[in-house]
């Protein structure tokens, strides 16, 4: 048996974060949320009227910030922190929404974050979703997984999460919002949402939550036990 590093990339309103933190309860390893990271970074900034095109104030506003992970074992799940205070619905809001793919393309963010990241998965045995992980992050993952979706099954699964939280948005705004930060993921600059070269495609357009769930967690076991 080994202890590995699961990497899963893919275009936002996939279900990452969802088939991720299922992957991780299955395999009894840490799920850590890379976007969500991004997305504290960008309540933050909005917050303190942090402007992200200027440097000084961007790296002033990282030093204070502190992003965390705990394991809530009555909820079975991770939640992350920002400066010791729980994210939830703040950071899944579509303000946050609007600037977190120009927040993530900064190169001087971009680099404190992955910083985080790599410190994070020094132990291994965690299952790590973004954009950038089997890229940039952990390129020597032992399992690499690509998620893709049809653009309007990507809305339609947001705009049902947004409902659920109380927040009301036209879909076909969604739809937009979508299709741009798949636009600004895929080419900027630095570390663009690009499908690591041996990375397993996985297109869930009709896929159940369990069905992809179940379909990763027998990859990694096959890994682990094989080592």
């Amino acid at each position: 048996m080994v202890d590995i590093v699961v990497a899963i990339d893919g275009f936002s309103g996939t279900g990452k974060s969802s088939t991720a933190k299922k992957v991780a309860r299955a395999l009894g390893y840490t799920y850590i949320d890379s976007g969500a990271m991004y997305r504290c970074v960008a309540h933050y900034f909005i917050n303190h009227q942090i402007d992200f095109d200027k440097e000084k104030e961007v790296t002033a506003a990282l030093d204070k910030i502190l992003i965390s992970f705990q394991f809530n074992k009555m909820l079975n799940t991770s939640e992350i922190l920002l400066n010791k205070k729980i994210m939830d619905y703040q950071i899944r809001r579509p303000e946050v929404d609007e600037i977190v793919s120009q927040i993530a393309a900064k190169p001087l963010i971009r680099k404190a974050m992955v910083d985080r990241q790599q410190k994070l998965g020094l132990g291994k045995k965690m299952v790590m979703d973004g954009r950038d992980i089997g890229t940039i992050v952990f390129p020597d993952a032992a399992l690499k997984i690509f998620m893709t979706a049809d653009l309007h099954i990507r809305s339609m699964r947001r705009h049902k999460e947004l409902e659920q939280q109380g927040i009301q948005v036209n879909i076909e705004e969604i739809k937009r919002n979508l299709a741009k930060r798949d636009d600004l993921d895929a080419n900027r600059s630095e570390s663009p949402l690009i499908k690591a070269k041996d990375a397993i495609s996985l297109d869930n357009t009709y896929l159940t939550l369990e069905d992809q769930v179940k379909k990763i967690v027998e990859i990694a076991n096959k890994i682990i036990h094989e080592g």
